[in-house]
């Protein structure tokens, strides 16, 4: 489903990713751990086609992402990837249903019920008409989190999703995560600080400046 070779990005002067490679088969979970500033975001980025990369290819879906122009890219990232942010993306002048069902509204889905299907599998049932200046970061985190899985996303980026949450909505979170990707088909890459999130994927990769390596262990 996901193929990178050889992806590596600079900024300025300094090799941010340096020939990472990576294969995901559909219904495949991993984990991306490392020290933080590594570049674990970056990579996600690189995976959306939201930063170009300066050499390497990435293949989804049998696709060249770096080849694709920019409606090409918005129209693959709409249809089929579902993203999880650090800083959330919520939309304050929208309300809990309004965010969870945008994905949908932008493919030209019947959306309620689905939401609110979701909302409920994150903890946030009876949040539905809730602004997010009502909400706590916690709850701001779910919100993201049932966006980003309420379409059915053939692959989901996952950037510290449980981050903002206490230890018992991150396990029902992860296992939402985990149970998604399973049932659906989709893949996942999930970039953490967590031992427990890591330990729960299918495989844990660590990057390094000197690339992307599959990990022996889970601590970050």
């Amino acid at each position: 489903m996901l193929k990178l070779e050889g992806v590596t990005k600079r900024f300025g002067e300094r090799t941010v990713l340096n020939a990472v490679s990576l294969d995901l088969a559909a219904g495949e979970y991993v984990a991306i751990v490392g020290d933080s500033g590594i570049g674990k975001s970056t990579l996600l980025n690189v995976i959306a086609g939201l930063e170009p990369v300066d050499s390497g290819s990435i293949r989804f879906l049998e696709r060249e992402i770096e080849k694709l122009n920019d409606d090409d890219l918005s129209l693959l990232r709409r249809e089929c990837f579902g993203f999880v942010f650090q800083a959330f993306h919520v939309l304050p002048h929208l309300t809990v249903e309004e965010n969870v069902a945008l994905p949908l509204l932008l493919r030209g889905i019947a959306s309620r019920e689905k939401a609110r299907q979701m909302i409920a599998a994150v903890g946030l049932k009876g949040r539905e008409a809730s602004p997010p200046r009502e909400l706590s970061g916690g709850e701001l985190q779910r919100v993201a989190i049932a966006r980003a899985l309420v379409g059915g996303p053939k692959l989901v980026l996952a950037d510290e999703p449980t981050g903002n949450l206490d230890p018992d909505n991150a396990r029902q979170v992860l296992e939402l995560f985990r149970r998604e990707v399973k049932t659906n088909g989709a893949a996942a890459i999930l970039a953490t600080h967590s031992v427990e999130a890591a330990s729960g994927c299918d495989r844990v990769y660590r990057l390094s400046a000197e690339g992307l390596k599959l990990a022996s262990g889970v601590s970050p």
